[in-house]
């Protein structure tokens, strides 16, 4: 069988970065885009990247169709705010995965998707 992303990364690494990343979300510009609970955030995050890096469909099973872009349009999400949503990722990604051509393969999948949710 093919070996995925997720597979390369594993689930306790992924975890680790998206806790990281939310940290430095809540300590950022872009904080106000986040109001709900922040591990109700962070444990939706990591089901959605798990099934996006090809792990497990855990996000469609309890939340439905991912439908990314539309649950982001009630957040005016601009070019600054994807910016610093990337170097969030971009940061935390690094600080957890030392093999750095891993580290890039796995941040390379997240600016198309980002680019995908700016609506202002």
């Amino acid at each position: 069988t093919m070996v995925t992303l997720y597979d390369k990364i594993g689930e306790k690494r992924l975890k680790q970065i998206i806790e990281r990343f939310y940290d430095k979300i809540y300590q950022s510009p872009i904080a106000h885009l986040f109001q709900n609970d922040k591990n109700e955030i962070a444990s939706k995050q990591i089901a959605f990247i798990t099934q996006f890096l090809g792990g497990p469909l855990i996000y469609s099973e309890l939340h439905g169709h991912p439908r990314m872009r539309a649950r982001h349009l009630p957040h005016a999400i601009d070019n600054t705010a994807k910016d610093i949503w990337l170097d969030c990722m971009f940061d935390a990604i690094n600080e957890v995965i030392e093999d750095k051509n891993l580290a890039i393969e796995l941040f390379d999948c997240f600016p198309r998707v980002a680019q995908h949710m700016v609506n202002q």
